[in-house]
């Protein structure tokens, strides 16, 4: 997931005063001087990175919240308690070693959309000294066998509704895998040749407790496009993710722990399998003991519904989300009442609209950004609400300030010198830190080429301003954004070059009001065609968000360089010019 942003949205309350001298203190030095040292940029605050699992760092937080819910489905209200969710992970856990044969560092795909199993799966596979491989709910049952055979993952969880998604990949493959299936709704029958995640969670297997996994082991390998190309798995090791949970609640945390007498309650709309949902909303959420709603899809009355009857106190969301927040009817401005916060990422969220958003959620909005990607955990940057208080105007458009215990400097698009830029200079984001990935699965060829001397390349040009403050000004890379899922324009192309009719072909990125981005393809044809039949040739083999809804145009031949590799920027510039 490249270029992720953050618009936190923070509606005044005790938490900000509670934590303002902490503020006050540890801000200090990063609004009153420039951290920069040799045109780097860091934060003078040093976070404390506690050498633990992702379990252990977990459950050291959540023994006072064991009678809380942590996890509830608003349409069946299935839950689990922050007891419950201990108890069952741990079960799950030794099933896979006793039952299923799983050794430390096998890989156990994840195939679920958002529900209340989601996270005893994950933390089952992470006691276990597993490693978890979230999968996009969206994939069609290609691209599932794609990860499958990419991360020679031994095991598939999956839900009643995607199960035939997964037993026709699982069925192309030369050994059989099992599966366990969460059955979603009462009156659901078990699949053929499924097993019962319910039975497998709520069984007791005497065995010795197992032996936690280290900080550096492998921990989740979700897929992301990274700087080009087909999706690749990111190699996310324990330490990673606790380091990025640390780095984003240090030293002010935006979310509230939970009390005698508060609990915080978030609507789960953004997909757990996304790193944005998986580290900063479900994980961040656990850490302070609060109750998440697992919604499996956004649907509007269920989602209106949530805001209706519990007191919800923060929302993670993309921009989509926040439009329509704003601009539906059904929405009334008493629904946001209980309201402190709301997390706008994966995407930027335009001036125009954060403004709409405040005038019907309150007055007292503060609205600020951050940066991040799947291969930095995610984030690497915020812009915290003292900085945007002290820069005022100045902070419009910024991604904030660099996150504790991580580097980031600026250098020249296509320089392998390293040599940082200055203020005011753009180029390419590099960043070094606890929370950057180990590298891509099974592609060292990848992994090289994204590294400069220990350095991670984002892709994404920026600059930073006499104030540290950071900006993205462009994509280096040209994967295309939709409702903040990447797609990659070599994917699509890939796919158009199977059909028998075409030559060649190319895939851009075009604005969107509503998706932000959509994917318009260019197409060489060997005869004549149908655009039709190949909008439906692609769409039978890739997720909706994929789909060519850009449009698809023949063209007599594609733009490319003298090394023959396609100029997508000279098609961007023709479509924008013609419309």
């Amino acid at each position: 997931m490249s270029g992720l942003f953050f618009q936190r949205i923070l509606i005044s309350s005790p938490l900000i005063q509670q934590y303002k001298t902490i503020y006050q203190r540890c801000f200090s030095l990063s609004v009153n001087r420039l951290n920069i040292k040799d045109n780097i940029l860091y934060n003078p605050y040093k976070a404390t990175i506690p050498k633990l699992s992702i379990s252990e760092y977990i459950y050291s937080k959540i023994e006072s919240y064991c009678d809380l819910t942590a996890f509830e489905c608003p349409i069946t209200h299935r839950k689990f308690t922050y007891g419950e969710l201990r108890k069952t992970s741990r079960n799950l856990s030794k099933a896979f070693r006793k039952k299923f044969g799983l050794s430390k560092g096998d890989v156990v795909l994840i195939y679920l959309v958002n529900c209340p199993e989601f996270p005893v799966a994950c933390l089952g596979c992470f006691e276990a000294g597993l490693v978890a491989s979230t999968v996009n709910s969206l994939y069609t049952s290609e691209e599932v066998l794609r990860q499958l055979k990419d991360s020679s993952a031994k095991l598939i969880i999956t839900s009643y509704d995607l199960h035939e998604n997964a037993a026709k990949a699982v069925s192309q493959l030369p050994t059989k895998l099992p599966i366990i299936c969460v059955k979603t709704k009462a009156g659901q029958l078990l699949p053929r040749g499924a097993i019962d995640f319910t039975e497998i969670i709520n069984s007791t297997i005497d065995i010795p407790d197992l032996e936690l996994p280290s900080p550096d082991d492998l921990a989740i390998l979700p897929y992301s496009s990274g700087t080009t190309g087909l999706p690749k798995g990111v190699r996310l090791s324990h330490s990673n993710i606790v380091s990025n949970m640390v780095q984003t609640d240090e030293p002010n945390s935006m979310l509230q722990s939970a009390n005698a007498n508060f609990q915080e309650i978030s609507p789960g709309v953004l997909p757990m399998f996304h790193i944005y949902g998986f580290t900063i909303t479900t994980l961040n959420l656990m850490l302070k003991g609060a109750k998440a709603l697992t919604l499996p899809r956004f649907h509007p009355d269920t989602f209106i519904d949530c805001l209706r009857q519990y007191a919800i106190s923060v929302i993670f969301a993309a921009p989509p989300l926040i439009l329509f927040m704003t601009h539906s009817p059904e929405i009334k401005k008493e629904y946001f009442k209980h309201l402190r916060t709301v997390l706008s990422g994966a995407a930027p969220l335009g001036a125009k609209d954060e403004e709409q958003f405040r005038n019907k959620a309150g007055e007292q909005v503060a609205i600020l950004q951050g940066y991040g990607l799947t291969e930095t955990s995610p984030v690497i940057s915020m812009c915290k609400r003292e900085i945007q208080e002290k820069f005022g105007d100045a902070t419009k458009g910024s991604i904030g300030l660099v996150v504790p215990n991580t580097e980031i400097k600026i250098v020249e698009v296509g320089s392998n010198n390293g040599i940082a830029l200055g203020p005011n200079e753009q180029g390419e984001l590099l960043v070094k830190g606890p929370q950057v990935m180990q590298g891509y699965h099974n592609n060292e060829e990848a992994t090289k080429s994204t590294f400069l001397d220990g350095w991670f390349r984002t892709g994404d040009m920026a600059y930073y301003d006499q104030n540290e403050l950071i900006f993205i000004t462009d994509r280096v890379k040209e994967l295309i954004k939709v409702k903040g899922f990447q797609v990659a324009p070599a994917e699509l192309e890939e796919l158009l070059r199977q059909h028998p009719h075409i030559a060649d072909a190319a895939v851009i990125g075009i604005p969107d009001e509503i998706s932000g981005e959509i994917p318009r393809a260019y197409v060489k044809i060997k005869e004549k065609l149908n655009p039709e039949d190949v909008y439906n040739f692609v769409a039978q083999k890739v997720a909706k968000y994929k789909r060519l809804d850009g449009g698809i145009e023949v063209v007599e031949e594609l733009p490319k360089n003298s090394a023959g590799k396609i100029l997508r920027r000279q098609l961007k510039q023709r479509y924008l010019d013609e419309n």
